[in-house]
């Protein structure tokens, strides 16, 4: 899309594969807002492994946050170029609330059709959402993020947090999901450069990046920096590579710029 490129891909973990259930991770990419306005966005959700219904929660919550957050584009663009966190929070909030609650009475609703009895935690996903815009004078991004997962950014080979977990700011993950367990959406304004790539994607992505495989943090950094941005087939095959001791499903979409 113009000088962005978009690689995308969801997997089944080796534990559901083993198991035979479904995967629980969910991504939409997608455009929003008007030309004046237009940004990439792209979101992954993580629906939480205990929950019974959380790959619906994950698929529907990624869909409807585009849906809303594209009403309120031009409102986030505006804050997005001005770099006010505090608007850009805001409008997240909103969009997010909204989300949760049409997300619950469409469950409650049909739970009532099928005579059963509807629970939120049922339903319960981690989401982030990370906007890009796509006129290329305009270096700000925004993450909003609801759980764990998140935002890196490979520059010089190495890979960075975005949403640092450290930061005392941000709420207890464990606790963070929706349709119920959330206080507020957390919004990370950053500005990149077109040489660094950025990763957004669930725990099952994050955490070997970012834990104790430098191995495979080294070997994903290699495949996705510069010079060559991979092929499609290629991708997906790179996605896939097997980090020990991690077999959760796991959804990465990664995004490089052309230089101008």
């Amino acid at each position: 899309m113009g000088p962005i490129t978009v690689r995308a891909a969801s997997v089944r973990g080796d534990s559901h594969n083993w198991q035979g259930t479904c995967r629980q991770d969910a991504m939409t990419v997608t455009r929003i807002g008007p030309p004046d306005a237009e940004m990439l966005l792209l979101a992954v959700a993580d629906g939480v492994g205990s929950a019974r219904y959380s790959h619906v929660g994950a698929h529907r919550a990624t869909r409807l946050t585009a849906e809303y957050m594209d009403r309120e584009a031009e409102g986030i663009y505006s804050a997005l170029c001005a770099q006010n966190e505090t608007e850009l929070c805001g409008l997240a909030n909103k969009a997010v609330t909204g989300v949760a609650h049409e997300l619950r009475a469409g469950w409650q609703a049909e739970a009532r059709r099928e005579d059963r009895v509807y629970l939120d935690a049922d339903y319960a996903t981690t989401l982030h959402v990370l906007l890009v815009p796509t006129d290329p004078r305009v270096r700000e991004r925004v993450l909003f993020s609801v759980g764990d997962g998140g935002l890196l950014v490979l520059a010089e080979g190495r890979w960075h947090p975005v949403n640092s977990m450290d930061d005392g700011t941000i709420l207890d993950t464990r606790t963070e999901a929706l349709p119920h367990a959330y206080s507020s959406v957390k919004a990370s304004l950053l500005r990149t450069l077109p040489a660094e790539v950025l990763l957004l994607g669930t725990d099952g992505i994050i955490n070997p990046l970012t834990q104790k495989d430098q191995a495979f943090a080294d070997h994903l950094a290699r495949a996705w920096g510069r010079p060559e941005i991979p092929s499609l087939s290629d991708f997906l095959w790179q996605a896939q590579t097997r980090a020990k001791s991690y077999d959760d499903d796991r959804t990465v979409i990664c995004v490089w710029e052309d230089e101008a």
